[in-house]
């Protein structure tokens, strides 16, 4: 292959990652959109979170390969944290605003790396240690200056959906001899139903609009994304893919300001701006240590 076609796979793997990540900033687009408002917030979060994950799971079981699946007991704690973060996610982005939701839950970068310092001994570079200190100056400006406002519960849940986030990464790097696509849709399965028997018992019927809404919110907003990505990274690496990933917590409060009208407070917008800062100084002034190839999924 000549040198201009290797430029070219790479172009394209490129704008790969960046489209995977814009489906990804959808998120707030859906969730926030007048035929999902319409369901009592009680339940909305507990709804989304079901169906969601059922539909996404669906749109890649054909991608499974049979001989691929095995079972072992590391997955039980990924499949808890993957339902966490799932259920997390979908409450905060009906307590705050699309913009805190995102970029608190983006915050698990920073809580992966220390998770893998504790309990994988991965060595912290400094480049993660000062990425570390602005994220979490970032966490700070978002949520102790909403400490008595009506979205101080929504950013809490999205904080802890970036640590249950973080421990999927964990999990996820614990397990990289397995299956993506097998890990991913299990996981998948398994938080709808873990959810499926409170959401179903909930007594609310959807109509067929935003029964629609949700299976397209699967295979649009988390499936074909996971495809995509799942493809690029294959040419485009790890640095490359984490920053253009960016695009999506910046992405996700402009589609729902543009299509809603969701505003946010001038101190989210610092603490997202700092989170933001945080992890591009993470993957653009310090460059990630290349894994052994042994070590690589």
């Amino acid at each position: 292959m000549s040198q201009s076609d290797d430029r070219g796979k790479l172009f394209r793997a490129r704008m790969l990652v960046l489209l995977a990540a814009v489906l990804w900033s959808l998120s707030g687009l859906f969730v926030k959109s007048p035929p999902f408002l319409s369901i009592p917030e009680a339940h909305r979060g507990l709804i989304l979170a079901c169906y969601r994950v059922f539909f996404a799971g669906l749109f890649l079981l054909p991608f499974v390969k049979i001989n691929r699946i095995r079972w072992r007991p590391g997955l039980i704690p990924l499949l808890i944290a993957f339902a966490s973060m799932n259920l997390l996610f979908m409450f905060a982005m009906t307590k705050t605003s699309a913009a805190a939701a995102i970029f608190l839950q983006n915050t698990s970068v920073a809580w992966a790396t220390l998770f893998g310092f504790l309990f994988l001994k991965e060595r912290i570079e400094r480049g993660s240690i000062l990425s570390i200190l602005i994220v979490m100056s970032g966490i700070f400006f978002i949520v102790m200056a909403d400490w008595s406002g009506k979205n101080f519960t929504g950013n809490l849940i999205a904080l802890m959906s970036g640590i249950a986030y973080a421990l999927v990464v964990i999990f996820f790097r614990v397990l990289r001899e397995e299956h993506p696509a097998w890990l991913v849709t299990l996981c998948l399965f398994v938080s709808a139903a873990i959810v499926a028997p409170w959401a179903l018992t909930l007594g609310h019927s959807l109509t067929g609009t935003q029964f629609a809404l949700i299976a397209l919110m699967g295979v649009i907003q988390m499936g074909t994304p996971y495809l995509i990505f799942s493809h690029a990274v294959k040419t485009v690496n790890s640095q490359e893919a984490a920053l253009f990933v960016l695009a999506e917590p910046i992405l996700n409060p402009i589609w729902v300001w543009i299509f809603w009208g969701e505003t946010v407070s001038m101190t989210t917008l610092v603490g997202c701006s700092l989170i933001v800062l945080g992890l591009a100084v993470r993957f653009l002034f310090f460059r990630p240590k290349r894994m052994p190839d042994h070590e690589k999924s």
